[in-house]
């Protein structure tokens, strides 16, 4: 592998088709088709423009995956005596099984829903629509890639989508989608892209043309939804309210009429309320000794009558727009109003309320809460279920926000959480929501995008019908990456999906130490330190507390012992996953030398946060100091545990230079990349060579106490 400059990382997402599909050693078995050269895609006369590119898609696919050429052609250029053919049709299907079995099929009936018959001259393609063309196509793929060849058992498929929508960020860069990239979305089985929104082609970074975003991820079979970030000014019984949202939603839709919803939280959104549980102010408005929570904190009972105003106008220039209300901000809050509010919403709304969220769990003894997104807790959380049955009861449209993407903010500056184990666990808790309560959406990441990887395959499986367990799949995934080290590649993921329930999801360590990993700082007398962040950056430094302060100084000795138990797990799982590495065949190693490169990333971001802690109790304990040399044995401590970080530190700076996606996040740029971990060692031997010997020449023990 070679040392990656920033963002290198692209050209590798932009690659749809790996060329490390195949393996060079398999042959068909009895009962298999085999692709091969001269072989036939045929799309229909009228085929649309969207239809050829999916079988243009799958010729390319063929050619650079499986090192098969084809061609592509008419429906009626077919004839008896060439070679096989791969036959799209975009109209459903009522065929029979075989000649031998004149039983009519059921017809598809659901969008996306497709019908694959295989038989040894014809592999042929029916959709519900050219979306579940192209999604019987990518399962096709999906499919080779197994097998490692161009293989196909012969028989009939019907498959249909549990979710939809399935909605995400881009994680080439924040509201940024390239073609290659909304090729690799529609690929990895989502059918949305979300995209901020702040006015008419107006994004958190600047003017983008929102209409060319929407006409090229149509061409990829996606819907595009608008997160919105416009400031909402008035309350909806003020005489001039019509009208300001007539130019504020009203201007939007008018100009982007082609967008398919629009997503309000309440931190975006928030208006003057009048419900009096709140200060009545947007947060850029209020005053510190009115200590309610702003609008945008607080289920408002006033809401329904925002709402409502602002969905007539909405509808008005795009009637079947997509409402979506979500509940991310106030699922603290008692559960009577927030169900209150749910009893009052518009019926043709769609409620969707976070999964994990606010969520009470014990680690190890400890008492710690879900207050932002983690996998450490499967879930459904009491929040998320409570609303769930709310919403189920009203008859409204159920979605939530799941990151399987496979990213939450466990990690900050990683591409996905490699462990399956656990996010299975996710997915079969919200495949039995969609039956208990009519779950049917999902926002599966926010603004630190996704990554193709093992994960959203096994979410891919997970959310088809019929469902692939997660006991069939992850052995799969595992032999179709690592070959013959996919016993050792599996034990690593199990490792990590165990070692992630010993994570702590507290809201300051996810603000803190591992929301940028190994380049958080160690603070001795400053209150606080600048972080070195882009200029264009979305948030940058803005979601990052560089002063640790626990939310319980009860708890931190027993957060401690959960992380060290989780860090011997996980290298444990680094063991495994270095032995999957060697046994991996030549041609996959690349790939799979970078899940060993995250897992040992990862391992540095959980030391990072022990020693962040570690840190802490000692400055508590050096501030109590009564005397120098109980001080100067304390600040040999600091020190040894500043020594511990900067050497982990460096252990980082070779995996983010062999991977440039490791120390970036979509949201704040790079956090952790060599620059940064440079900086941070850096202040940390400053701090061991000026701060620590100042407080010994001093001999102030009880001096500079925080």
């Amino acid at each position: 592998m070679k040392h990656e400059s920033n963002y290198a990382f692209r050209q590798r997402l932009d690659q749809v088709h790996r060329t490390d599909r195949r393996d060079p050693r398999a042959e068909p078995v009895d009962g298999e088709v085999a692709i091969e050269e001269g072989w036939r895609i045929a799309v229909p006369q009228d085929a649309s423009p969207y239809l050829l590119h999916v079988a243009a898609d799958l010729q390319d696919y063929l050619f650079m995956s499986m090192g098969v050429s084809t061609l592509l052609v008419r429906q009626d250029a077919l004839s008896g005596n060439m070679p096989g053919a791969i036959v799209l049709d975009a109209a459903p299907s009522t065929g029979a099984l075989s000649m031998d079995d004149p039983t009519p099929l059921a017809p598809l009936s659901v969008s996306r829903s497709y019908r694959l018959q295989i038989t040894p001259e014809r592999v042929t393609v029916h959709g519900f629509d050219e979306r579940g063309v192209a999604q019987a196509c990518y399962y096709l793929e999906d499919l080779m890639n197994l097998r490692q060849g161009p293989f196909l058992s012969q028989g009939t498929q019907t498959r249909e989508p549990v979710f939809s929508p399935r909605m995400v960020h881009s994680g080439w860069g924040i509201d940024q989608f390239p073609d290659a990239h909304l090729n690799a979305i529609a690929h990895a089985g989502f059918d949305a892209i979300l995209v901020f929104v702040k006015g008419v082609n107006r994004t958190t970074t600047g003017f983008a043309d929102l209409n060319d975003i929407i006409a090229r991820a149509a061409r990829h079979g996606l819907d595009v939804y608008l997160y919105s970030y416009i400031t909402s000014r008035k309350h909806p019984d003020d005489p001039a309210a019509a009208a300001f949202y007539d130019s504020t939603y009203g201007d939007l839709m008018r100009a982007h009429p082609g967008a398919r919803g629009v997503i309000f939280v309440g931190e975006s959104c928030e208006f003057p309320s009048r419900d009096p549980h709140t200060t009545g102010k947007l947060r850029s408005e209020r005053t510190p000794a009115d200590t309610r929570p702003n609008p945008g904190w607080w289920p408002c009972s006033d809401y329904p009558d925002w709402l409502n105003l602002v969905k007539r106008i909405i509808r008005a220039q795009q009637p079947d727009a997509d409402i979506v209300f979500w509940t991310y901000n106030w699922g603290w809050a008692p559960e009577d109003k927030r169900l209150e509010l749910i009893a009052a919403l518009p019926r043709d709304v769609s409620l969707q309320a976070t999964f994990e969220m606010f969520e009470n769990v014990e680690r190890r003894g400890t008492p710690t809460r879900c207050v932002d997104y983690t996998v450490s807790f499967a879930g459904p959380g009491t929040y998320f279920a409570s609303e769930a049955r709310a919403a189920h009861e009203r008859g409204l449209r159920l979605y939530t926000m799941s990151n399987t993407g496979g990213q939450t903010w466990d990690f900050g500056v990683v591409p996905y959480e490699p462990v399956p184990w656990q996010w299975a666990r996710r997915h079969a808790a919200l495949l039995q929501a969609s039956q208990d309560w009519g779950l049917c959406g999902l926002m599966e990441s926010h603004h630190m995008g996704w990554w193709p990887s093992v994960v959203t395959d096994l979410a891919k499986w997970a959310f088809w019908r019929p469902v692939t367990t997660a006991a069939e799949m992850i052995p799969r995934l595992a032999q179709r990456d690592f070959g013959p080290g996919a016993a050792a590649a599996m034990e690593a993921w199990e490792h990590w999906s165990e070692a992630i329930v010993d994570y702590v999801p507290t809201n300051e360590d996810q603000y803190g130490p591992f929301r940028v990993g190994p380049s958080y700082p160690l603070l001795l007398d400053a209150a606080d330190i600048e972080f070195p962040a882009a200029e264009y950056a979305h948030f940058g430094r803005r979601i990052l507390k560089t002063e640790y302060r626990p939310h319980d100084p009860d708890t931190v000795a027993g957060e401690i012992v959960c992380l060290q138990a989780m860090e011997a797990r996980w290298s444990a799982g680094i063991d495994a996953m270095r032995r999957a590495v060697e046994a991996a065949p030549r041609h996959k190693g690349d790939e799979a030398r970078r899940m060993l490169l995250l897992g040992e990333f990862i391992r540095c971001c959980v030391r990072t946060a022990i020693h962040v802690k570690q840190w802490w109790q000692l400055r508590q304990e050096l501030d109590r100091c009564t005397g120098t040399a109980a001080a100067a044995d304390v600040l040999d401590r600091l020190t040894a545990v500043g020594r511990s970080e900067i050497d982990n530190a460096r252990d980082a700076i070779p995996l983010v230079d062999m991977d440039s996606r490791l120390g970036w996040e979509p949201s704040m740029e790079y956090m952790a990349d060599r620059a940064h971990l440079e900086w941070k060692i850096a202040q940390v031997e400053q701090v061991l060579s000026r701060d620590i010997p100042a407080r010994r020449l001093a001999g102030a023990a009880g001096t500079g106490k925080r």
